[in-house]
């Protein structure tokens, strides 16, 4: 697949609209329960992807205020069985109370920076048990927190998959194995606009795929730390 190169896997943000769910055919996509459109069951997309992650929209949360509805996100997930993993009901703005008693219900783990440190060791054997999953998520800005996810990496197990929420610009990181990017649509965008008649959209959408893995590997490390570190 052109989102596995250097055996970093890059998910495609929710398609929403039926053109932008064919130009993921093939390919790994992440779904958010707050972004999720019934087209996408109902014309048979969600089987179309090559890899399949599903997200309980806690960043949406965070910008609009709304709860998400934890049972029927749960009872959503249970749609699609073939998914490779589904996240827990995480609160990002750290309440990490409430991110446990969500985890209890289901969903693999998220640590984020704005967790206590110690919370760490606790989720590493609950995502063992919950697929061998965990997710690391970063507060906005994301910028300048190359350190704090290095020790964190560092700390995780090569036995668990690492999923870098948004964390693109940071995939050059040693255990960071997959993250999600609506980066790409940007890209094809871009790219439709400049090739024109010389490519369709599906072919813009795998060349703006493989700009979006290939700039997150190749791109330098991010140094300029944040006064607020871990």
């Amino acid at each position: 697949s052109v989102c596995e190169l250097f055996s970093m896997i890059a998910y495609i943000g929710t398609p929403c609209n039926q053109l932008q769910a064919d130009l993921v055919n093939g390919l790994p996509v992440l779904v958010s329960f707050a972004a999720y459109c019934p087209f996408l069951d109902t014309g048979g997309y969600m089987g179309s992807f090559d890899k399949l992650l599903l997200d309980s929209g806690a960043f949406s949360e965070l910008n609009s205020g709304v709860k998400v509805d934890l049972d029927a996100y749960l009872d959503w997930v249970q749609r699609f069985p073939w998914a490779n993993a589904f996240a827990g009901l995480d609160d990002i703005s750290g309440d990490w109370k409430r991110s446990l008693r969500n985890y209890e219900r289901g969903g693999f783990p998220t640590f984020h920076d704005t967790d206590p440190p110690e919370l760490l060791s606790d989720l590493i054997p609950m995502a063992r048990e919950r697929g061998g999953w965990i997710g690391i998520g970063l507060m906005p800005p994301r910028t300048g927190r190359e350190s704090f996810l290095r020790r964190t990496l560092e700390q995780i197990p090569s036995d668990l998959h690492v999923h870098g929420w948004a964390l693109g610009r940071y995939a050059q990181l040693p255990r960071m194995d997959s993250f999600d990017s609506t980066h790409a649509w940007r890209e094809w965008v871009k790219i439709r606009q400049a090739l024109g008649k010389w490519a369709t959209s599906a072919e813009c959408m795998e060349l703006a795929v493989k700009k979006v893995q290939r700039e997150s590997k190749l791109k330098k490390p991010d140094n300029s730390e944040q006064t607020m570190e871990m």
